[in-house]
């Protein structure tokens, strides 16, 4: 039988190699778990429970598994020592995930503080629309391998809110455009349909406008979906490769 231990801080990054030099592939938000694979004084190479995804992560003290209660449905959730705003501790991102163990008023209380309920969703609610409120993260920087309020990548962009919804979606878009099945023509987009590129993904928030992680504006960006398929095939000599529904 696995065991998994539960990631308890904002975010962890995960590197493609044992080395804080190396590449940062993908980061684990508040209360996602993993698995290890391997294990020396300084590193973990483990395996993330909620898409697979393998590489390494610095050796520290983290949560024996924890089920989730609840989860977060905002950008950014304030954490509180106490059941009231006057001492904040952190924040954590859209899509942590919280056990709750004590209810107060306008607050629940979990293993890192207290947070308003306000900001919560319970652990299986899920949205008719997953992207209805993707904009939140709307001018959010890009960050190579990101995927929290203080940057994020495209593909990440994709994945949270998917699995906000619970909802399995691959981390790379180089997977992500395999893994889903239904092809759309172009003549036919229409709001929430995934456009890929080759090692780019947008979405659509109408049949003119989609949003996406940019790298090259540095940040999540809403722009019109024939100015970004040129814009991409002028700058970067890619074509659109697949547009998918879910």
């Amino acid at each position: 039988m696995t065991r998994y231990l539960t990631n308890n801080l904002i975010y962890t990054n995960l590197y493609k190699k044992p080395s804080i030099k190396s590449e940062i592939v993908t980061q684990m938000i508040y209360g996602e778990s993993f698995s290890i694979t391997r294990r020396s004084r300084k590193w973990l190479k483990i395996k993330i429970k909620e898409d697979g995804y393998k590489g390494y992560i610095k050796s520290q003290k983290f949560s024996k598994f924890i089920k989730p209660t609840h989860k977060v449905k905002v950008l950014k959730s304030k954490v509180f020592k106490f059941p009231n705003k006057n001492k904040k501790m952190s924040e954590i991102s859209f899509g942590s995930k919280i056990r709750v163990l004590e209810n107060k008023k306008k607050f629940f209380r979990f293993s890192k503080g207290w947070i308003y309920k306000s900001d919560l969703k319970p652990i299986n609610y899920q949205e008719k629309n997953p992207f209805r409120n993707i904009s939140i993260f709307k001018n959010i920087k890009y960050k190579w391998g990101g995927k929290s309020f203080k940057g994020i990548d495209c593909s990440a962009l994709v994945q949270i809110f998917l699995n906000f919804n619970n909802k399995f979606c691959p981390r790379d878009a180089k997977d992500q455009v395999k893994f889903f099945k239904k092809n759309i023509k172009f003549k036919k987009i229409k709001k929430n349909d995934i456009i890929y590129w080759k090692g780019h993904v947008a979405v659509a928030l109408s049949n003119k406008k989609l949003i996406h992680a940019y790298g090259p504006r540095k940040k999540t960006i809403v722009m019109g979906i024939n100015q970004t398929i040129k814009k991409i095939e002028q700058t970067a000599k890619l074509k659109v490769i697949g547009i998918k529904r879910l």
